[in-house]
């Protein structure tokens, strides 16, 4: 049986970066081969993270790059199984290497495309260096999304990187400040779609067929029935989720939209990512 040296130990470990027992009971099986040694080592990490393929990866983080100029935006979600780990140096470079590549890369629709594109810092794929990571970390770790936008766009990230927005407006120039409180107003709020026309367009007539047959049945005048209900469809709208028509957050003596329009801009869509969740 081949003497296994303590230098012999931490030169293993300075390699694979793995913990000193696992590197020990690997050459002590490969009989002092570091080679070989590394094979028993990558398969002994395979087969514990087999084991944790079913389990729940409820914690992680958003990262968010936007442009200096807001002419773009990106997001890259990655999931874990624990807090701690979402805070490990290597799987926030991770996150910051896959959202540099999307960034400034030829482009990624799905997370694969971008996986298979080659990593800004670690010189191998990033879907190399995330099987890499898993491989020392021990933990099942998802590249969950990724989002790519064009501007004027502009972005929100929680302190806790759990709750991330990118909204996009239409106008000739960006004002980043108003842009970035509708961002925010977007993480407090939850609206579900932008305008009023992106809602289900037979919820829609539904409502307003009752709220219409209500009026009638009241004795309303017909001339006046129509401003009834559409007053009344107003609130059905904010309590269905509808951006431009929810009261700004940071004034609510006016609308979202009111606000947007005191820059010369109107809403266009957003991305609203809480971890996990979509």
């Amino acid at each position: 049986m081949a003497t296994i040296t303590a230098a012999a130990v931490k030169k293993l470990r300075d390699r694979t970066d793995l913990p000193m027992m696992n590197c020990k009971k690997a050459l002590v099986q490969a009989e002092g081969d570091e080679e070989k040694a590394i094979a028993i080592l990558a398969e002994m990490s395979g087969k514990k993270l087999a084991e944790r393929e079913g389990n729940v990866t409820a914690e992680g983080r958003i990262f968010q790059w936007v442009a200096d100029d807001h002419s773009a935006a990106a997001m890259v979600e990655i999931q874990c199984e624990s807090d701690p780990v979402s805070k490990n140096d290597a799987f926030v470079q991770l996150g910051e290497d896959c959202l540099k590549q999307l960034a400034e890369g030829p482009g990624a629709g799905t997370v694969d495309e971008l996986l298979d594109q080659q990593s800004p810092s670690a010189g191998t794929t990033l879907r190399e260096q995330h099987a890499a990571m898993s491989s020392k970390i021990l933990e099942k770790i998802v590249v969950a999304k990724v989002c790519k936008l064009s501007g004027p766009v502009a972005g929100y990230v929680h302190h806790d990187g759990k709750t991330a927005v990118l909204f996009q407006a239409d106008g000739e120039k960006a004002d980043s400040q108003t842009m970035r409180d509708v961002a925010m107003h977007i993480a407090a709020m939850r609206p579900t779609v932008t305008v009023a026309e992106d809602l289900d367009a037979e919820a829609v007539k539904a409502e307003r067929d009752r709220l219409t047959g209500e009026a009638k049945a009241s004795g309303k005048p017909d001339n006046i029935i129509d401003k009834i209900v559409d007053g009344r469809m107003k609130a059905y709208y904010v309590e269905n989720g509808v951006l431009n028509l929810q009261p700004f957050a940071k004034d609510d003596s006016k609308t979202v939209s009111q606000a947007l329009n005191e820059q010369n801009l109107t809403a266009k869509g957003f991305v609203l990512w809480a971890l996990g969740q979509g």
